[in-house]
């Protein structure tokens, strides 16, 4: 073909030209495991399909399945790589003889940066590992093992005192400074719970400083001999209804192996009931999981009432709400993770229900909060309503819910030196 200068151009016209080959993006690996983990910390292990994360990423099944054979494949890889992250963070801080307080603040910062990142992925790492195998759930383990000991052997250095506190609690946090260096790493993971707002800076200062006050704070002897300063709440009689019989298998059920892991049959066996006498009270397992959170939001709005009708000043009444909140969280321990691990398999109208009421009660907390800390803000607040609560859920797990007065008055002491400005 001639060009307009008379010249042949031997160039193929578009319509002539070879079509291109599609390439793969090299990072298409990368993408899965980020869409998987951003999917399975929303909706759970079993409500997460391997089409569903194919579909977000813009390919296929098959493609999905050329990087990872199953989706248990996938979903271990996802929870591997979020350890990973959080590791290398910490492998970053180098070890600063003669300053332990200096390496504690860089240690906390750069986690914290790191959580920030993954904060979309938090309720992967907290919640979905109960379905990894035995070895994974192994690996997994050393790793968080890892995590603590590099925070309390930097608190030892801090607080000698620490190493020799108390008698060892029947979890797994047997010292004082491994026992803070939990609240600590419990106060960063926080802020994977919510979805405030802030700049990251703010995100980074926030929480480095309530860390902090959380290594300062000077614990209760965990001591079974000590006269407590209230007694240990009562367990109290079962109640008669079957109705209530069976909530309350389903949830200490549930809780234990999950929702998905649960059938009707075996929760009606727990109590003595066919499965034709279980569907007269709950026509399906989500019902049950429905009333049950309910209760939940119910119990812990109603203490605030209380704590607030009992309170002349905003200090007493946030001193009232921690003692209420760790009370309630102790006798309906199961209930309050199962509410935490399972609130995506309720039908999303009761959800969203749910999660507005939450945010109200976080509201109420952090309207005191910023009463007796003027300079904080109500966002930043929050931020430290919901470290405190994440504390009171975490320890209580690590220390499998001792019923001894002086475990909830040590997280007591964590939860007040979050929420109360220092004296």
């Amino acid at each position: 073909m001639a060009s307009a200068n008379g010249r042949v151009n031997d160039a193929p016209t578009p319509a002539s030209a070879a079509p291109r080959t599609r390439q793969r993006p090299k990072d298409r690996r990368e993408q899965i495991i980020r869409v998987a983990a951003e999917s399975f910390s929303e909706h759970g292990y079993f409500a997460t399909g391997v089409d569903q994360i194919a579909g977000q990423v813009g390919i296929s099944g098959p493609a999905l399945y050329r990087h990872f054979p199953n989706k248990y494949a996938l979903f271990s890889e996802t929870v591997r790589t979020l350890g990973a992250d959080l590791d290398r963070a910490i492998a970053q801080v180098p070890t600063l003889p003669g300053e332990p307080e200096r390496e504690l603040n860089l240690l906390i910062t750069e986690l914290t940066r790191t959580t920030i990142e993954n904060r979309s992925r938090g309720a992967l790492y907290r919640w979905e590992a109960r379905y990894l195998n035995p070895e994974d759930r192994r690996q997994l383990g050393e790793f968080v093992g890892r995590m603590h000991a590099r925070f309390a052997s930097i608190l030892d250095q801090i607080r000698p005192e620490l190493s020799t506190g108390g008698v060892p609690a029947p979890g797994r946090l047997a010292t004082d400074a491994q026992y803070l260096s939990g609240a600590v790493l419990s106060v960063i993971g926080s802020i994977t719970t919510h979805r405030a707002s802030l700049p990251r800076k703010r995100i980074e200062a926030v929480i480095l400083a309530a860390a902090m006050d959380v290594a300062r704070t000077d614990l209760p002897p965990n001591d079974p001999t000590a006269v407590p300063a209230r007694p240990a709440a009562p367990v109290g009689l079962p109640m008669a209804s079957k109705r209530e019989a069976l909530l309350t298998e389903a949830i200490r059920l549930m809780s234990a192996r999950g929702f998905h892991d649960v059938t009707m049959e075996e929760i009606g066996a727990a109590v003595g009931m066919n499965q034709s006498g279980v569907y007269r009270h709950f026509d399906t397992k989500v019902a049950m999981l429905s009333t049950a959170f309910s209760r939940a939001s119910e119990r812990i709005t109603a203490g605030i009432s209380d704590a607030l009708a009992e309170s002349a000043t905003p200090d007493e009444a946030v001193e009232k709400l921690v003692t209420k909140y760790v009370d309630l969280s102790f006798a309906n321990s199961e209930l309050l993770n199962l509410y935490l691990s399972e609130i995506g398999s309720v039908p999303e109208p009761q959800r969203i229900e749910l999660r507005d009421q939450q945010r109200r009660n976080v509201e109420e907390w952090a309207q005191l909060v910023g009463q007796v800390r003027p300079g904080v803000n109500p966002v930043e607040a929050r931020y430290l309503v919901h470290a405190a609560f994440n504390t009171v859920l975490d320890l209580g797990n690590w220390v499998r819910y001792d019923p001894r007065p002086a475990t909830r008055l040590r997280i007591e002491a964590v939860m007040t030196a979050i929420l109360l400005p220092k004296q």
